[in-house]
């Protein structure tokens, strides 16, 4: 088993020269945990389950993509800023690097799902979605067009609440997460990124109605939620891909 890089609130280095930036704005953050068996197998050949004692985590997460934006260039002002909704686990390499695999990836916009899937062997997923804010309320709603299954759907409500400000190990290690593991050519690949520290709420669950993890491979309950935040997002630099 590879042993894990400490758990770290900040990134572990920088990217000076960033190939992608984008913005990350109004995230909801839900996770269950799972045991890591259950999830292993739908991980790609050359991580295992990351774990904080004995336990590890899926995680839904809604949120705006915003000012997508290739090189230094700024970002696309239409095409680059959408509402997408994440599954992700949580995973670990053979040199100790902590990342997330993504088993889907739902956004609005049609171009780019297609360029992503086709660049990047990313699971995105071209869906009808919005998100709405009434004070303190936020409300994210999605349904999956293709390639889907179609109607794999969301509708999830939060009431965000107070700020925390020493995030816990189990906070920090659902959040800050400083790579991607996916399964490209044959190999996995660490793309990096790295961003400033959350600014996290606690944030209350008034309505979890979807299908989107059932449909990524981890079918029947899982139960009450073992952690439900919020952030108002963060800035975000992405370095090129490695193995």
């Amino acid at each position: 088993m590879p042993v894990p890089q400490p758990i770290a609130a900040d990134p572990p280095g920088a990217v000076p020269r960033p190939w992608l930036t984008q913005w990350w704005r109004d995230l909801a953050f839900i996770h269950w945990a799972v045991e890591p068996k259950r999830v292993a197998p739908l991980l790609p050949k050359g991580v295992v389950p990351d774990t904080l004692h004995g336990a590890t985590y899926v995680g839904l997460i809604p949120f705006w993509m915003d000012r997508v934006g290739w090189f230094r260039l700024p970002g696309v002002p239409y095409l680059g800023t959408f509402p997408e909704t994440n599954v992700r686990l949580y995973s670990v390499d053979a040199q100790g690097r902590r990342g997330v695999v993504f088993r889907s990836l739902d956004a609005s916009r049609l171009l780019p799902v297609v360029i992503a899937r086709a660049g990047l062997r990313l699971p995105y997923q071209w869906s009808r979605m919005a998100i709405r804010a009434r004070g303190d309320v936020i409300s994210y709603a999605g349904s999956r067009r293709w390639p889907g299954p179609r109607g794999a759907h969301s509708r999830i409500t939060v009431r965000i609440g107070e700020r925390v400000e020493e995030p816990s190990e189990l906070e920090h290690f659902l959040t800050a997460r400083w790579g991607m593991h996916n399964a490209f050519l044959g190999r996995v690949a660490f793309l990096p990124n790295v961003h400033p520290r959350w600014a996290l709420h606690r944030a209350s669950l008034l309505r979890c109605e979807e299908n989107l993890v059932a449909a990524a491979g981890l079918p029947g309950p899982l139960g009450e939620p073992a952690s439900v935040l919020y952030s108002p997002g963060v800035p975000v630099r992405f370095g090129r891909q490695g193995d």
